[in-house]
């Protein structure tokens, strides 16, 4: 004869879990006078055949025809009162499951007009939290008969929501602000994406509680890595080889920064870049005056005048960055050099083809 429960509970903190199924098999044997105690942070949904019968709150209940009316009128009918039936419980938690971690895995194109590329790749991160807003139609919508429903098995949907809800707003808040000023909206920009994401959660049953940006940056994406991603093509890419180089021998001697994405935010050379890439680099040196001049010269020096032969000295004049950046490249192999005696000496094709990447 099959067990019949007396006492339906679970008593676990559900610190990760959002669902369990009492039992996780099978059905479980119950009959009018079976109690069934839920916990504060819990709702239990009652199922049978598939049909979601009631939700009962926190506290202790008896099953009979005075406090589950629901499942009183869908059971008296087949069992006549008095019959064991077979149902299943799911426990739910409506605690709020805080701390959740986001994150940008591909950064977001903005617009940035009037700034070096005119575009801007931005990268972020942060937290989130949520909770179960309606039990019935999560257990119907999203668990069905799983034995047990986690965080970890929702995550992923949610922050894909929450990623095209941020994309959404930033590309709108960056036709009226520059990039710089987005960085400094972060507040504003949570508040917003929690705003966009209420009617996508709500029809899973859930309730967005909070959505924090903890950061909010360009992109450190690399000029080959906006070429390989289509954002580029082969001159753009020589001319910003030519400008990460002018940019390293004025902001770090030391050489190795490497060209960002910020680039496009305006980082140092912005507007030297944007006349750059329109031929316009003569209006820009009698604008800027003496420290664009030479800046403009570094870039007609990386096109143009590159004398067949070169030491790794020479090389770095051209370049603009220290002698020992131009030897650490040539050991790393990114710069072909042949080595005659104790002295390298580098030719214009691969000064040309180094830029080139």
């Amino acid at each position: 004869m099959a067990r019949i429960f007396d006492v339906v509970e679970y008593p676990s903190e559900m610190a990760e879990e959002l669902v369990h199924r009492f039992p996780e098999q099978g059905v479980a044997d119950l009959r009018f006078g079976s109690q069934v105690i839920v916990r504060e942070s819990q709702r239990a949904v009652f199922f049978r055949d598939g049909h979601a019968l009631d939700v009962l709150g926190p506290g202790r209940h008896t099953i009979s025809t005075a406090n589950v009316p629901v499942l009183t009128d869908f059971l008296g009918k087949a069992f006549d009162n008095r019959t064991p039936f077979t149902a299943e419980v799911y426990y739910v938690s409506m605690r709020e499951f805080a701390d959740r971690k986001w994150g940008t895995p591909q950064p977001i194109l903005v617009s940035n007009p009037g700034m070096g590329l005119g575009v801007a790749l931005l990268q972020g991160y942060g937290s989130y939290s949520f909770q179960i807003k309606d039990a019935q139609q999560f257990v119907t919508q999203i668990v069905g008969a799983q034995g047990m429903y986690r965080t970890s098995d929702i995550e992923n949907r949610l922050r894909v929501m929450l990623l095209s809800k941020l994309q959404d707003l930033l590309a709108e808040t960056a036709v009226k602000n520059s990039v710089a000023a987005l960085i400094g909206l972060t507040e504003e920009i949570g508040a917003g994406v929690r705003a966009k994401a209420q009617d996508d959660f709500a029809a899973l049953g859930l309730l967005l509680k909070s959505f924090y940006i903890g950061n909010l940056k360009p992109s450190e994406k690399s000029a080959e890595e906006l070429r390989q991603m289509g954002m580029l093509d082969t001159t753009t890419y020589t001319q910003l080889q030519a400008a990460d180089a002018m940019r390293d021998a004025a902001q770090n001697q030391g050489g190795g920064a490497g060209l960002t994405a910020g680039i496009g935010a305006g980082l140092g050379i912005g507007n030297i870049l944007t006349n750059t890439l329109q031929g316009g680099g003569a209006a820009q040196q009698s604008q800027m005056g003496g420290a664009v001049a030479a800046g403009a010269g570094a870039a007609g020096a990386a096109s143009a005048g590159i004398p067949d032969v070169m030491t790794p000295s020479e090389a770095a004049g051209i370049l603009r960055v220290s002698e020992e950046d131009v030897l650490a490249a040539i050991t790393a192999g990114d710069l072909k050099a042949r080595k005659i005696g104790s002295a390298f000496r580098i030719s214009k094709e691969a000064l040309e083809s180094f830029l080139k990447g």
